[in-house]
């Protein structure tokens, strides 16, 4: 049985149900692992935009390359993460380069299932999101691209939170 420094809360759910045999509730000590686990930089300042609608403004994060490979042989996921609802999509990838065609894919059926359009999407400033025929295909859309600054995850922070959140769910 493998806890992973599971929370006093957690625990005491556990044994409440009765799935840790033989374990009582008790008060957990200060574990400093777990502090340092979960420390993150210090946020910048908070953005105020208000978004009306769905699509207005969507956020997107690839994370990866993992140390193994899924069952489909994927290293990648890229996330899209839409700001008025926070419904999120995810899809794997076996490559970087594949987010284009996967980004294509989304906003076709998202736009064919909602009525509505992308109007600005919110990424990183890394390579995949910059090349030309990316960005030639939001210029085209009339999305605006909204970028961060190199190296600052938190001003990503929606999207690099839902890949948190998924790889502590995974």
């Amino acid at each position: 049985m493998r806890l992973e420094h599971a929370g006093e809360k957690a625990l005491q759910g556990l044994v409440k149900q009765g799935l840790l045999k033989c374990a009582k509730a008790c008060k957990l000590e200060f574990c400093k692992h777990c502090v340092l686990g979960k420390q993150t930089r210090v946020k910048f300042g908070i953005t105020i935009h208000h978004t009306k609608d769905i699509l207005d403004y969507v956020y997107t994060n690839i994370w990866g390359p993992s140390k193994n490979a899924s069952w489909g042989g994927s290293h990648y996921f890229v996330t899209f993460v839409d700001d008025f609802s926070r419904r999120i999509w995810v899809y794997t990838m076996k490559h970087k380069d594949e987010v284009l065609k996967i980004f294509l894919k989304w906003k076709m059926m998202i736009e064919m299932q909602s009525g509505r359009k992308i109007k600005t999407l919110r990424s990183d400033n890394d390579g995949e999101y910059k090349f030309d025929p990316f960005m030639k295909v939001c210029q085209d859309e009339g999305i605006v691209r909204h970028f961060t600054v190199r190296e600052t995850p938190q001003q990503n922070g929606v999207a690099e939170r839902m890949n948190r959140t998924l790889l502590e769910k995974v």
